[in-house]
């Protein structure tokens, strides 16, 4: 699209407001909205002057102007205000160079497509994730210096089947790791998931499915693959839609990885595929119908897994969920069909669908760093030729301990990922596509959660150790 062609749709449509977005390094979506009258041709070129030190982990105050530049091919019209506000994702600049911010999540995602096309090895890299995410209806959490707390409900929570409710307690809910596909009135979200996934498919969002998952009040909806950067905005877009329609309907949805215990955690599994010429790169005649480039780009992606952590897993509620015994992928294998490894090959009769899937990410990922990294992680595979070993074909989480003993596993905390990334980041600094003032400011930014998770008393720890 170009300028004339957005100020255009600005008119036609009656656009009354023009929100400029763009993610910071958490992964959290920003905004500023300006009068859409302010808009012109000036404007969509030159792009937008903004304080980048009020966003964590960025400029200091003394270095703080940035531009944000418009990419006008993203733009859709904001589905919950109740002014017509027309939004566009951004990319972060330097305001005197007009050079790419190396500290831009966004930006990053875009080299890394680059440097594939660069690389040679194929021309788009395809992402499918695939979010899952909890509804509750009422949320309360205190961190004070005298107490600390959360609690969590919702009226079709497995642990309410003897709750008294003024209009009595129809008793129609999941089990504990029992959501996984009963209908109504079983899975009493039904209208809430479609809305959701309607909002979606009316801004142009290319989605399939919608399904209650196996956690109590866990829930999924498909968003089908796409173009690396572009699948990242449109995950942005989804946890955005997600979040409004619940709050819509009197609940909040959190993509947290491990909001209750004993039950199952918020995955974001990851598929992936390289085309070039128009053709699958990972269609082939070897394991599980792939081609040997695709066995090498498992094999990065296992090697490497303990650093990615860091940005496939980015927080410590991240490793609550990265245990076994609650379908999380913890070992380092990889299988077809298989869900136990932490890398998968879906079954497809398609050598179009054929792809590997990621299992341990989670949602709370950056998505611009999260499939920046997997994708780097995956050419280092295929340039340096990377054997991933044999398949893993056993149920995983079934192997006595001392087969168990042979496997490695990701990472087990947040610190550990952290320092796993501090000595495994060459791959990722190829082609200048993460740089490393980038990464030290990422594990600063990191570190300063961790403190603060590290120096806060639990509430487990005063029933453990209060009368020691």
């Amino acid at each position: 699209m170009s300028a004339q062609d957005l100020l255009k749709t600005i008119a036609d449509d009656q656009i009354e407001y023009f929100d400029v977005r763009f993610t910071d390094p958490r992964g959290k979506l920003q905004h500023v909205t300006l009068a859409a009258d302010q808009v012109d041709e000036d404007f969509l070129e030159e792009g937008f002057m903004f304080d980048g030190s009020s966003i964590s982990g960025w400029k200091s105050i003394e270095a703080s102007d940035m531009k944000l530049m418009i990419d006008m091919d993203s733009a859709y019209v904001d589905p919950f205000y109740a002014e017509k506000t027309l939004c566009v994702h951004c990319t972060v600049v330097e305001p005197d160079t007009g050079e790419a911010y190396d500290r831009d999540p966004r930006g990053t995602a875009l080299k890394s497509e680059a440097y594939l096309k660069a690389s040679g090895i194929g021309d788009v890299a395809y992402m499918g994730p695939e979010a899952e995410f909890f509804l509750f209806d009422d949320v309360r959490f205190s961190n004070t210096i005298n107490k600390v707390s959360y609690e969590v409900d919702a009226q079709d929570a497995s642990w309410n089947t003897d709750t008294e409710y003024e209009m009595g307690n129809m008793g129609h809910r999941p089990g504990l790791k029992g959501g996984y596909f009963p209908v109504n009135p079983i899975d009493d979200a039904q209208d809430i998931r479609s809305e959701m996934l309607s909002t979606m498919k009316r801004l142009g969002m290319k989605v399939d499915k919608h399904h209650h998952e196996v956690g109590s009040c866990q829930h999924e909806l498909g968003l089908i693959f796409g173009s690396l950067t572009k699948q990242a905005d449109e995950l942005q877009k989804f946890k955005y839609i997600i979040h409004n329609v619940a709050h819509a309907y009197g609940k909040s949805a959190t993509f947290m990885p491990k909001p209750i215990y004993g039950d199952n955690g918020n995955g974001m599994h990851v598929n992936m595929s390289i085309w070039k010429d128009g053709k699958p790169l990972f269609a082939g005649d070897k394991y599980a119908d792939l081609s040997q480039e695709a066995l090498y780009f498992i094999g990065g992606i296992l090697k490497h897994a303990k650093s990615l952590n860091a940005f496939t897993n980015p927080t410590t509620n991240s490793y609550k969920r990265l245990i076994p015994g609650f379908e999380a992928p913890v070992l380092r294998a990889y299988s077809a069909r298989n869900r136990s490894g932490c890398m998968r090959i879906p079954w497809t009769e398609s050598p179009k669908a054929k792809r590997v899937e990621a299992r341990f990410p989670d949602p709370a990922a950056n998505p611009y760093l999260c499939f920046a990294a997997l994708l780097m992680a995956g050419l280092d595979g295929i340039k340096s030729k990377i054997d991933p070993g044999e398949a893993m074909d056993k149920n995983l989480y079934d192997l006595p301990a001392e087969e168990l003993e042979g496997i490695p596993t990701v990472c087990g905390s947040l610190h550990e990922a952290m320092e796993e990334l501090k000595a495994d980041h060459d791959y990722l600094l190829a082609g200048d596509v993460f740089t490393k003032n980038q990464i030290d400011g990422y594990i600063a930014l990191k570190m300063e959660e961790i403190q603060t998770y590290e120096q806060t008393p639990h509430p487990v720890e005063f029933m453990m150790y209060y009368s020691c």
